[in-house]
């Protein structure tokens, strides 16, 4: 059976909770930087804690993007997917769906749950 040592996945994992700067809600899954950003994004929240890797619940790793509030909608429309970017380097870093879409509207704010995102033992 394949394994990877905690530190492997904890490596990447770091990388999200260093440098993960915003958080967007998308109308779909973005795969580059700017459509996370600008062409899929309905609202941004730039006030994110993504705590350090620690155990995945079925194996492997994870970090958890603290529950947001307060985020800003930029535009009308369902949300559907979140994306983490590092605005800095203007990267994409990890996108994945909402646990349920949202509908949301230009000028008011928006919310998520925690999300916990990571990485799966090999098979």
């Amino acid at each position: 059976m394949a394994t990877l040592a905690d530190r492997v996945y904890d490596s990447g994992l770091t990388i999200l909770d260093l440098e993960a700067s915003r958080l967007d809600i998308c109308s779909q899954e973005p795969t580059t930087y700017a459509e996370a950003t600008t062409t899929y994004t309905l609202g941004n929240a730039t006030s994110i804690s993504i705590d350090a890797p620690s155990d995945r619940t079925g194996g492997g790793r994870k970090v958890t993007l603290a529950a947001v509030s307060g985020g800003s909608v930029s535009a009308t429309g369902s949300a559907t997917h979140y994306a983490l970017t590092d605005v800095s380097n203007t990267r994409l870093l990890a996108t994945g769906s909402l646990t349920s879409p949202q509908s949301v509207t230009a000028n008011n704010t928006f919310a998520t749950a925690a999300l916990d995102i990571g990485i799966p033992d090999p098979a």
